[in-house]
C-alpha cells in the first residue's frame, strides 16, 4: 500500500503594502516602462519577498505559521526611492539606497525560526526590491529618480502563489503583526 501524496502550496513570507504604498509603486510603472519596455507587473502583486520557501506540504502549513509567530520585530520604515535594474534576470525594480537594521534583523529572525523548525528555503544575498517590471531591455545606465515611497512596515504576511491565465496571482494566507511599542 501506497501513502497518499501530501498536496504542495507554493509560498513565500513577504511584506505587504498596503492600497497607498501600492499606488504609490504602482505610479513609478508608466514611466519606467516607457523607457524601458518589458511587461509591467499588476499592482496587486507588488511585494518584497523575504524568504522564498517554494513547495511545502499542506500538513505543514499550521507548523510553518506558529514558527512565523515566533518571529517577533518591530515596526519600521522602508523608503523605496530608486528605480534599478537587473540584467541577470531583465527586471525593473524599486529598491532602498540601504536596507534598514529592523528588516535585515526581521530576516535573519526569520530565517532563523524556519530553521529551527526544519523548514527548507531558498538561501542567498538577501537585496530588499518590489519588482515593477519583468522582460525589459535595459543598459548599465541609471534610470531615472522616481518620487519616494515611504512604507511603514507593521507585519508581513505567507503568501502563496498560484497560476492563472494573466500569470502569477497571489493569496495571503496569514498576516504576522509587529510587538506592539
Amino acid at each position: 500500500m501506497t501513502a497518499i501524496q501530501d498536496k504542495k502550496w507554493r509560498l513565500f513570507f513577504a511584506l505587504w503594502p498596503s492600497e497607498k504604498e501600492r499606488t504609490a509603486l504602482a505610479s513609478w510603472q508608466p514611466l519606467l516602462h516607457e523607457l524601458c519596455g518589458g511587461r509591467a507587473m499588476q499592482p496587486a502583486t507588488l511585494h518584497v519577498t523575504l524568504v522564498f520557501l517554494g513547495e511545502v506540504a499542506e500538513s505543514r502549513l499550521e507548523a510553518l505559521q506558529l514558527a512565523a509567530r515566533e518571529v517577533d520585530f518591530q515596526r519600521f520604515n522602508l523608503e523605496l526611492l530608486e528605480a534599478r535594474y537587473w540584467g541577470h534576470n531583465h527586471i525593473v525594480y524599486a529598491a532602498p539606497e540601504v536596507a534598514p537594521s529592523q528588516l535585515t534583523t526581521l530576516l535573519n529572525d526569520l530565517e532563523s525560526t524556519l530553521h529551527n523548525h526544519r523548514f527548507q528555503f531558498e538561501q542567498r544575498p538577501y537585496k530588499p526590491h518590489v519588482t515593477l517590471l519583468r522582460h525589459v531591455q535595459w543598459s548599465d545606465a541609471p534610470l531615472p529618480r522616481q518620487s519616494k515611497v515611504c512604507w511603514q512596515v507593521s507585519d508581513f504576511v505567507l503568501v502563496q502563489s498560484l497560476r492563472d491565465e494573466q500569470g502569477a496571482c497571489y493569496e495571503v494566507l496569514a498576516r504576522f503583526s509587529a510587538k506592539s511599542d
